[in-house]
């Protein structure tokens, strides 16, 4: 029987930010024609498909799901008053997730028989869990990273043991004691198989962050690897009926009305839940400097399940101002300050 010529295997790390930046990448390579092959736990395959965001329900029909089988782990709830805002809620999903290595290295093999050429793109932080890509003769593994080219400098410098000067912008808080000694451990046991990778893909624009990226690029980083930016990876909203739903929200119709950089964006994503005096602080902070904003709060995800379990009401913290949106479903709600604008 002939093989196919090229497979393109996504290998996610259970987050959302993470799930949804490989499912963008995904559909990004199969619409050149490739297949491409989603693997990670059942539930966050669901996850992925059931929250994507600037892509149709059609992309996904280029993408093949395999769901691999994960032991039960700990849900704890976000703590919104914790001082250190690493989500640490996510790291039961994220070490049960090694224990999908031996299942995900049988599905590469077997894969491995049906293509002439397996490629599997896999989170940095899922080096582990496909390492033994690295004993398959026609397959090869590239590296995703989903965070920024500073934050990945930051990480790789100290990795390597500050072997030369790196300009840390004062604007920036740093890194040390950022993540728990736990999770940083947890974290250690990927930097091995890290090297096994054929090359580097980064979700980042080289116009903004091209220091970063000119260290990224150095021989003593990257050594005889391969390294691709691509991002960042925004897709425009197709005219599908699902998507011209979504253009008539009302923030967006609110937003259209605005004069061009006039408003600013404040969301803290999907793993941060803040403590009501922050949301306070924030809020008055944001009403005072008479700037028209969306802010999107919500707390943070439960190790990467149902966003809806994980939303706080939230009400008249910006004085009289339109709450533009409340979706429960959603776990979110968005507002407006519309300080010289009062048809918003």
């Amino acid at each position: 029987m002939e093989q196919a010529e090229v497979a393109v295997i996504a290998v996610p790390l259970a987050a959302q930010g993470h799930l949804n930046q490989m499912m963008h990448l995904s559909c990004l390579i199969a619409s050149y024609g490739l297949p491409v092959f989603f693997v990670g736990s059942a539930l966050h395959n669901r996850q992925a498909k059931a929250r994507i965001n600037g892509l149709s329900p059609q992309q996904l029909l280029n993408i093949q799901f395999h769901d691999i089988i994960t032991p039960p782990f700990a849900s704890p709830a976000p703590d919104p008053n914790s001082p250190n805002k690493f989500p640490a809620q996510l790291h039961p999903a994220w070490a049960a997730m090694l224990n999908l290595r031996h299942p995900v290295a049988a599905y590469l093999r077997d894969m491995a028989t049906k293509f002439r050429r397996v490629v599997v793109v896999h989170d940095s932080m899922m080096a582990f869990v496909v390492q033994d890509v690295a004993s398959i003769p026609n397959s090869e593994s590239y590296a995703f990273n989903t965070s920024s080219a500073f934050t990945q400098v930051y990480f790789i410098w100290n990795s390597l043991g500050k072997p030369f000067p790196v300009e840390h912008p004062k604007e920036l808080l740093p890194f040390e004691g950022i993540i728990p000694d736990e999770v940083a451990h947890s974290f250690s046991v990927h930097l091995e198989p890290l090297s096994y990778r054929a090359g580097d893909i980064y979700n980042i624009c080289r116009s903004i962050e091209a220091p970063y990226m000119e260290v990224l690029e150095r021989e003593e980083v990257r050594g005889n690897r391969k390294i691709w930016a691509t991002g960042p990876m925004l897709p425009t909203l197709s005219s599908s009926a699902s998507n011209q739903t979504e253009r008539e929200h009302k923030c967006f119709q609110w937003l259209d009305k605005q004069e061009q950089k006039s408003v600013i964006y404040v969301s803290f994503g999907t793993t941060v839940s803040l403590s009501d005096e922050q949301i306070n602080e924030l809020a008055h902070g944001l009403e005072r400097s008479k700037v028209k904003f969306l802010w999107v709060l919500r707390d943070a995800d439960k190790d990467s399940t149902r966003p809806e379990m994980g939303m706080r009401e939230f009400r008249n913290l910006v004085g009289d101002k339109e709450a533009l949106d409340h979706r429960p479903e959603m776990g979110m709600r968005e507002f407006q300050n519309s300080v010289g604008d009062k048809e918003a």
